[in-house]
């Protein structure tokens, strides 16, 4: 087998995450490929040999599998958001579970698996989505929507998409046609030029409630516009601005709020950059047919505002993002309409939710999870909780009713302050929410643990945190809630060395069409090591 060699296959089994094992005839080794499902025949090109694997990629579907089924997405051949839609529900289901199995099976000798548990909703089911601008080829038509499968640098619009709802779909679209009709051009990547970058949108499952983020650079250049910015004052209230650049307030333009700035952009706003057009200009700088950002904003929302909607605009945004990643953050966030918050219901709670907080995407599939959650926990009136990587202190919240008191312990200061006024909003006077690392934050609290709850980010614990949860605190039950079953095996492997054992495993699909799973496990410290504590 070379490198660039060309072979015919056929797919004996996917592992995690989206891992074709292709069996060639004549060939030792199999060629590892993507996109495929189990029982295709494909022809494909080896890419890649290293330590004697090969990967590649399909070129050709030869021949169908048995379970293969026409997808009900538009976009699915193109999209690289969605890889299993060409399987019914039920074998999407079969094969995440049998992926969390066989990865498990390898690190934990006994334990209970309970199989898995689908979304309550398998289209239409998540309430965030983060739209792309670009073309869809080189020179192309504005797009606006997900990246084309494989691609860095092309964007697929999916005016379809069937993982979120026709409101979504409808959003897209009209942000779209006006970016389009205005002429108003995206930020391209590699010559870091350009205005459009991303569309955020949020709708709230339970209370319908939608807020909507356009993300751009803080460059805007339009067909026959000029740039008389340096002639516009640019003073616009900021919420949070520092003490020091209260002074060049009085000088701003009060028809704009600015919320959740970030340090870097705090400050004098005669010290920023006058000669870019900005939110708060004056409409007057209009010369020559051009327009400035601030006419160009206000007309996205007053079109977003007149769509008929089956839910409610609860607000309209504009962020400022110059920085040279492909990501979604803020340097300056505006309201250009309502608020910059919705809330949102779980299992009876509510929950305040601004664009950028860490909330589960499928709201409903996530009250599955969170339920299964607390019924590991069981009920513990007279127990005291953790809740490590606690995020906004959703799960601590859930599981506050059934404990005596409950530590959440989370890095990001923002999120523990919105963890904090949720816990107040819903009444819950046994939760604590401590800003900091884990692994030097669990040392500070005198209180020790009867159960610890693990929701760490996709990559799992740090060894040096996963040492001190094992081998210092050594509570007797641990609750391990994972995104990715190959973290989720690592991080077991390594509890089991401390002395627990897995007792129970479900996974949870909150991702229908995609590779992705959630998983929920339950850990106890063994007998014959709860003396050594």
């Amino acid at each position: 087998m070379k490198k660039g060699q060309v072979l015919e296959g056929k797919i004996a089994e996917v592992l995690f995450p989206n891992k074709c094992v292709t069996i060639v005839e004549g060939e030792e080794k199999p060629v590892i490929v993507k996109n495929g499902i189990a029982g295709q025949r494909v022809r494909l090109s080896v890419n890649k040999i290293r330590k004697g694997r090969a990967e590649g990629r399909i070129l050709e579907v030869l021949e169908k599998s048995p379970l293969e089924i026409a997808s009900p997405c538009p976009h699915f051949a193109d999209c690289g958001g969605c890889t299993y839609q060409n399987l019914p529900y039920e074998a999407q289901l079969a094969l995440k579970e049998q992926q969390v199995k066989k990865l498990l099976d390898e690190v934990c000798p006994e334990y209970v698996f309970e199989g898995i548990l689908g979304s309550p909703e398998q289209s239409g089911y998540r309430n965030k989505m983060e739209f792309s601008f670009g073309d869809e080829y080189f020179g192309g038509p504005l797009a606006l929507g997900m990246h084309k499968r494989g691609s860095f640098y092309d964007i697929v619009t999916v005016s379809g998409c069937r993982i979120v709802d026709e409101d979504f779909r409808r959003i897209l679209a009209c942000v779209l046609d006006y970016f389009r009709e205005t002429q108003t051009p995206f930020y391209h990547k590699l010559r870091h030029t350009g205005y459009l970058r991303h569309l955020l949108v949020r709708k709230a499952k339970k209370t319908g409630e939608i807020l909507i983020d356009l993300v751009t650079t803080s460059r805007l250049e339009l067909p026959g516009a000029e740039d008389d910015a340096a002639q516009e004052k640019e003073a616009v209230p900021r919420i949070g601005e520092s003490e020091n650049a209260q002074g060049c307030a009085a000088q701003e333009d009060e028809t704009v709020q600015r919320t959740g700035e970030s340090e870097n952009t705090q400050g004098c706003a005669a010290q920023e950059d006058e000669t870019v057009p900005r939110i708060g200009e004056s409409e007057n700088a209009q010369e020559n047919g051009g327009q400035t950002g601030a006419a160009l904003l206000q007309g996205l929302a007053e079109r977003l505002r007149a769509l008929q909607l089956d839910g409610t605009i609860a607000g309209i945004l504009h962020t400022v993002n110059d920085s040279l990643a492909d990501v979604i953050k803020s340097d300056r966030t505006d309201i250009l309409y309502g608020k910059d918050f919705f809330y949102e219901e779980l299992l009876g709670l509510r929950f305040k939710i601004s664009p950028f907080s860490f909330f589960q995407t499928n709201s409903l599939g996530a009250e599955v999870l969170y339920d299964r959650a607390r019924s590991y926990v069981g009920e513990t009136k007279d127990k005291t909780i953790f809740d490590l990587y606690s995020g906004t202190g959703t799960i601590a919240q859930i599981l506050a009713p059934v404990a005596r008191k409950v530590v959440g312990v989370e890095i990001v200061e923002e999120a523990v302050a919105a963890a904090k006024e949720n816990a107040a909003a819903n009444g819950l006077d046994n939760c604590e929410f401590l800003a900091g690392d884990v692994l030097k934050v669990i040392d500070s609290v005198e209180e020790k643990p009867d159960i610890i709850v693990l929701d760490p980010p996709r990559d799992g614990i740090h060894p040096k945190a996963l040492e001190k949860i094992g081998a210092h605190i050594r509570a007797k039950r641990m609750i391990y809630i994972s995104c990715k079953p190959t973290s989720l095996a690592r991080d077991l492997a390594e509890l089991q060395k401390y002395g627990y054992q897995v007792d129970r495993v479900c996974c949870v699909d909150m991702f229908p069409g995609s590779v992705h799973v959630e998983t929920v496990c339950e850990l106890a410290l063994k007998e014959n090591q709860q003396n050594d504590q």
